[in-house]
């Protein structure tokens, strides 16, 4: 049997220890947890010492998310196998996740078979995509209490223009100064303005540019 080596990245340490023993002390499969990350830039500074097979990878954790964190790791080992295992079954959010090339979805909720089951079908080179998340004919549609209010969920609520026009919006700009620097009209400015508010729940300028500092939407 071919030892399996593996790195755990989520940003809670319980968790993280949690699931090394879990996996090595599995008899099925010889897994080796090659270390642990609690921080997506501490993920890509572990990948600099060590060559796993398979990432275990959370999308929530600071510095730098797992999904922006799993785009480097693909320029660097595009051999190695990454499993998002998160709460998340938002379906913006897993859309978003697929879409950038993972290859394996799975929700923490439901434990250790599900991520064995996971494993096994992701190191032969089959997608897995976790149970309590459905493909139907108008994609992916999630289970009930799906939405999580956290900064992770608020970014990727907004689409790429949103979050450049609330970059701009940070910065002062007047919705005519945004539109010059975009190539855009004034009023689909307005627009985007009004669904980035309704988004991110708040009622004036004031407050859309406090979220965004405090979820760390903007630079």
């Amino acid at each position: 049997m071919v030892r399996l080596k593996v790195i755990i990245a989520d940003d809670h340490v319980l968790f993280q220890q949690g699931l090394k023993l879990i996996l090595e002390s599995e008899s099925s499969i010889d897994i080796e947890v090659l270390g642990c990350a609690s921080t997506g830039k501490a993920l890509l500074e572990l990948l600099k010492t060590v060559r796993p097979d398979l990432i275990l990878l959370d999308l929530n954790m600071p510095s730098m998310d797992g999904l922006s964190a799993f785009r480097q790791i693909k320029e660097w080992n595009s051999a190695a196998k990454v499993i998002v295992l998160t709460m998340y079954d938002d379906p913006k959010i897993v859309k978003q996740v697929l879409k950038a090339g993972v290859d394996g979805y799975i929700l923490k909720k439901y434990g250790k078979e599900e991520i064995l089951k996971a494993v096994t079908e992701v190191m032969g080179n089959r997608s897995y995509i976790s149970k309590g998340i459905s493909i139907g004919t108008n994609g992916i549609n999630p289970s009930a209490n799906s939405l999580y209010d956290d900064k992770y969920v608020r970014k990727y609520r907004l689409t790429k223009r949103e979050l450049q026009i609330l970059q701009l919006i940070s910065q002062a700009l007047s919705n005519k100064e945004i539109a010059k620097e975009l190539f855009i009209s004034d009023q689909t400015v307005s627009v985007h303005r009004k669904n980035i508010m309704k988004k991110l729940n708040v009622s004036n300028t004031a407050g859309l540019i406090k979220v965004a500092y405090n979820h760390s939407l903007i630079v």
